[in-house]
């Protein structure tokens, strides 16, 4: 994440690395359910933390999005 937000400049190479992180974010989910049902951590831990995943995934999906919105701005203005 912080290679694409560093290169935000460029739109389409932020929207590639942004999209990374958020298949990283979907990974997470599943290792969760997967510790969850190893009895490696409680359900409600799970809940939990997936919660926050959740809430990155939406702050990653709007930079997705509207990546105009987070472009570096210049320090020459």
């Amino acid at each position: 994440m912080g290679e694409g937000y560093r290169k935000r400049q460029y739109p389409k190479y932020f929207v590639n690395k942004i999209s990374d992180a958020d298949m990283e974010n979907t990974e997470t989910q599943i290792s969760l359910d997967f510790a969850e049902s190893c009895g490696y951590i409680e359900p409600e831990l799970n809940t939990k933390l997936r919660k926050k995943s959740e809430e990155v995934g939406g702050l990653l999906n709007h930079m997705i999005h509207h990546p105009e919105k987070y472009r570096r701005k210049s320090s020459g203005s």
